[in-house]
């Protein structure tokens, strides 16, 4: 599947995500939670996750399977926990722009924010437990932790040039690859799926989730932003220790070393300005080739998994997507 049918297969699948959030919502009492809520979930977005929840338990049910129902219902939970984390990221990190709009904190407020957040996480929980039963509320209840733990992990390492490879995979298993791999697995419990079934496919989420965020951090220092939509150099400024970086700063010669270390001693604005820079010695070094092959291998063995499941439709969008993530230029 190419690029424009994959796209379009995806902007069209979502239209059925957001009418199953749509319908669920519709219970939530008037006023202001239920503005927070739609200004937070239908501000944009691929569905990707909840997608994900729906071809992994295709790819395990006939056509006419009564259980094809309920992974719509499942899908949002993913949708849901995705959100709220996005919520709570905006709240922590102060932003006030995503994808070019105001963040949901900058025109509701902070508090607002948080309990919106706190409310998606609930629902999304009370989906898993109800549709996907106690397996998925334990696979959720442990991505979910995941996540935490790695946003502490990486409020640790920020702005540490000592900050090693392993503590980056740790990072990022738990902020992007946790939530996606949870995605695939869950739809594959409801469809009835066997260990190794859910084995391939929970590798496969988790390993594009790894890999997309490797592109995230290429895209950061050589990325068109007009495409992207941020700035480049952005991850410098913030002190954030991404894989073509820490490779740098771990096989550079000592002279690259020390100019990377002493970027990090100076001011957000002036490491911005600096960014050229680091972007020279960071491909000198070898680093974003380095992280190029690291998220090419890592889509090889996630896609490499699949062929235990029988040949079809979904199997081929599934690895359409991987091509995406490899080649996507924002």
């Amino acid at each position: 599947m190419n690029t424009p049918e994959l796209l379009q297969y995806f902007k069209e699948a979502s239209g059925a995500i957001d009418r199953v959030m749509e319908e669920d919502l519709a219970g939530v009492a008037e006023g202001l939670l239920p503005e927070v809520l739609r200004y937070a979930i239908f501000n944009g977005g691929k569905r990707i996750r909840p997608q994900l929840t729906v071809l992994a338990g295709q790819m395990l049910l006939p056509e006419d399977a009564p259980a094809r129902e309920g992974l719509f219902r499942l899908a949002i939970v993913f949708e849901y926990l995705h959100a709220a984390s996005l919520l709570h990221d905006d709240v922590i990190d102060r932003s006030e722009k995503r994808r070019g709009s105001p963040t949901a904190n900058a025109v509701y407020g902070t508090s607002s924010v948080i309990l919106a957040g706190d409310f998606l996480h609930a629902r999304a929980m009370t989906l898993a437990g109800t549709v996907g039963g106690r397996e998925c509320v334990a696979i959720v209840g442990r991505a979910t932790e995941a996540m935490v733990e790695a946003e502490f992990l990486q409020m640790q390492a920020a702005g540490r040039v000592d900050t090693s490879e392993e503590i980056y995979f740790q990072v990022v298993s738990g902020k992007t690859g946790a939530l996606i791999a949870a995605a695939c697995e869950c739809g594959a419990v409801l469809a009835g799926g066997d260990d190794q079934d859910r084995q391939a496919i929970r590798t496969y989420g988790k390993n594009i989730g790894l890999a997309f965020q490797i592109v995230d951090d290429l895209l950061d220092y050589l990325g068109d932003p007009a495409k992207t939509g941020k700035t480049i150099g952005n991850d410098l400024a913030e002190g954030k220790m991404t894989l073509p970086l820490i490779y740098a700063c771990s096989n550079g010669s000592q002279s690259d070393k020390d100019f990377l270390a002493g970027i990090f001693s100076k001011e957000p604005q002036e490491r911005l300005r600096l960014t050229g820079e680091a972007t020279a010695v960071i491909e000198s070094c070898g680093g974003f080739r380095y992280a190029r092959e690291k998220a090419q291998t890592l889509v090889s063995e996630g896609v490499s998994g699949l062929e235990v499941f029988a040949d079809g439709v979904q199997q081929e969008i599934l690895k359409g997507l991987a091509g995406y993530v490899l080649s996507r230029d924002k």
